[in-house]
């Protein structure tokens, strides 16, 4: 069926099967230390990113580019209209003081209008410096003061309040638009009297090297580092990830590409998919939250031909189908279906990849059973027409992998920074590797240093932090990045992310523990939310576990128990506990005898933005979690176990 439908057949088109070539090179003793993928689409020494919605409505005005969510369904937006909207937004920038090279914070959730002031202050001949939502008016503080940013597009009062309560102290606190209070028409109407000419002088001025944004890193630890990124790099990020991609997606389903962008656009990844869009003709669509809850609807009525997520995405459709199953009395049931499409997706792609003979008879009718008892369900859930993912932002489970390539939906991983622009690996059409985070993105290469730390090199990769050359000499030797990430590159050239180099955990007995791998795993099955892997200067592993909450609710209900059950009672209830001991199995899996997971405790409440234990971007803050929970985790070894 679909997907691998596509493969089988795309597989005979030698062309769009080759379309990245790495190149490999060995160390003395025969490992695979490098990879490099040649450029598919040279870099552009003229212009700017601020070109692409002018360049689509000069040379396909009426093509679709953007559909805007409205009440009653999606209203289409050819490029002309964007085209018309960018330059009207743009003049309302230059009426209200933006000069060439200023600063334009936009802080807001995504929606139609993020994509277009970026564009706006693009034309404009500004700079663009995103900022979460979620913001406390410390960050924003910083951020502002930091980037001497005079103007902020806020979304809602609250966001406005905050800003003005962390720049009240400045000499001169920016001007603040609030969205909903009618910004986009405040600025279009400010600048009525500004000739079209003015935008048009702005934009062409800028050249590939202008700096297009400061992104702000939402680091775990630390004051937030600004990463300048040119127009260079943001064309060499989107140009060639479409390049790669989007051929053989169109060519191989034969349909018009389309997604629905829930990814916050104040993360590098959400900024650079808009411009892909935009530079490939994709039509895009825009939805303000990636809970599963709230995203399901808009995904059904959209019905995108392919995604880009996180693996929290991807972890809750699962736990979303089980739990669904579970309600009706056929938990087990998914629970083999989960089995069977695990087998038979190992199976299937071992035969694509001429590695195996493929699922035998009994797995082939096993398949079609749970195909229509489960995997339609799946697909349903996100629309019905999306055969292709990319998951970013942390490793996702390579079991999770091959249940929905069963399910029909390919999920290309992929890997990258703020630093690289979004992805600097992604796995490359027709050539899957469930497990890893693919090949260099084309025009990139991958090295692995001595003490296994990832090290990036292309048109991607950033010149410097904004006011920080100590920073920026830190992490940047001649053209190579230092990542602070570790991992490995296979006999092919795809690299796999072991961990972070800051976190490698150290026990009493001397091994060498990297709680990534162990975190990602553990979130990937409920009923676990966050999860803190401890052990530096201890006898052996342990973690901190807390629950997620729609999880949980499901735990008590097909148990019978009352909703408000209190946390202290449920961290202690044995069946919830060896229901976390599947999955902390499930983790250890992965890791030896020493570094398996020995202990654990749950812990009540969550670990989330607003109390300062995750970032932005879902990653923890361990440093904080850890005082947090000092108490927990001195008990977990108090034991002597």
């Amino acid at each position: 069926m679909g997907v691998r439908k596509d493969l089988k057949r795309a597989k005979k088109r030698t062309a769009s099967a080759d379309r990245a070539q790495v190149e490999v090179t060995r160390d003395a003793n025969g490992v695979v230390c490098e990879a490099r993928t040649p450029v598919l689409a040279p870099a552009t020494t003229t212009g700017s990113t601020a070109d692409l919605p002018f360049t689509n409505a000069a040379e396909a005005p009426d093509a679709v580019v953007v559909r805007r969510r409205e009440r009653g369904g999606w209203r289409p937006v050819t490029a002309a209209a964007f085209a018309r909207e960018v330059t009207a937004v743009a003049k309302g920038l230059i009426a209200a003081g933006l000069e060439p090279g200023g600063r334009v914070a936009v802080m807001s959730r995504t929606r139609y209008e993020w994509t277009l002031l970026d564009f706006a202050i693009w034309a404009a001949g500004g700079l663009s410096v995103p900022v979460y939502p979620t913001s406390s008016p410390e960050q924003i503080e910083w951020i502002v003061r930091d980037s001497a940013t005079r103007f902020v597009v806020v979304e809602t009062a609250e966001n406005a309040a905050a800003v003005a309560t962390g720049t009240a102290g400045h000499p001169a606190p920016p001007h603040i638009w609030q969205l909903d209070a009618g910004a986009v028409a405040e600025l279009t109407d400010g600048g009525r009297d500004i000739p079209d000419e003015d935008v048009t002088k702005r934009r062409t001025a800028m050249t590939p090297d202008s700096v297009a944004t400061i992104c702000y890193t939402s680091g775990t630890t630390g004051r937030p580092k600004g990463c300048v990124l040119t127009h260079a790099n943001l064309y060499a990020e989107a140009a060639n990830t479409v390049e790669l991609l989007h051929p053989v997606f169109k060519e191989v389903t034969g349909e018009q590409a389309s997604t629905l962008l829930f990814l916050p656009l104040a993360h590098i990844l959400g900024r650079t998919l808009q411009i892909s869009c935009l530079l490939a003709r994709i039509e895009l669509g825009h939805f303000p939250s990636i809970r599963p809850d709230e995203l399901r609807p808009a995904l059904r009525e959209f019905r995108p031909t392919f995604l880009v997520g996180v693996p929290y995405l991807f972890e809750k459709i699962h736990g979303t189908g089980r739990a669904t199953a579970e309600r009706i009395g056929r938990g087990a049931s998914f629970d083999r279906a989960h089995r069977v499409g695990v087998r038979f997706g190992e199976r299937h792609l071992d035969r694509f990849l001429g590695r195996g003979k493929g699922p035998g008879p009994g797995l082939r009718a096993a398949w079609a059973l749970y195909d229509l008892l489960v995997y339609r369900r799946i697909r349903k859930e996100i629309g019905g027409r999306t055969r292709y993912a990319i998951s970013g932002g942390s490793p996702l489970d390579r079991e999770l992998s091959l249940f929905f390539y069963a399910a029909g939906i390919m999920i290309y991983e992929g890997y990258g920074l703020t630093e690289t622009t979004a992805a600097a690996t992604i796995v490359p059409p027709l050539r899957p590797r469930p497990g890893t985070v693919g090949l260099p993105v084309p025009g990139t290469a991958v090295r692995i240093a001595d003490d296994g730390e990832v090290l990036i090199k292309g048109g991607i990769v950033f010149g410097a932090y904004w006011n920080d050359p100590a920073a920026t000499d830190a992490v940047l030797s001649g053209e190579w990045f230092a990542t602070g990430d570790l991992g490995s590159l296979d006999e092919d050239g795809y690299l796999t992310i072991t961990g972070r180099k800051k976190d490698i955990l150290v026990t009493t007995g001397g091994k060498n523990v990297s709680p990534a791998v162990l975190e990602d795993r553990l979130r990937s099955r409920p009923p676990v939310g966050q999860c803190v892997v401890v052990g530096d200067n201890r006898p052996y592993v342990a973690a901190l576990i807390s629950l997620d909450r729609e999880d949980l609710a499901h735990w008590l209900y097909v148990r019978g128990m009352p909703a408000d059950t209190p946390m202290a009672e449920l961290v202690h209830d044995p069946r919830l506990r060896a229901d976390v001991q599947k999955v902390v199995d499930h983790a250890n899996q992965a890791v030896s005898r020493a570094e398996s997971i020995r202990a654990f405790t749950l812990v009540e409440g969550e670990f989330t933005e607003e109390n300062g234990l995750l970032t932005p971007s879902l990653k923890i803050k361990r440093h904080a979690a850890l005082q947090a929970y000092a108490e927990q985790v001195e008990a977990l070894y108090a034991s002597g176990r």
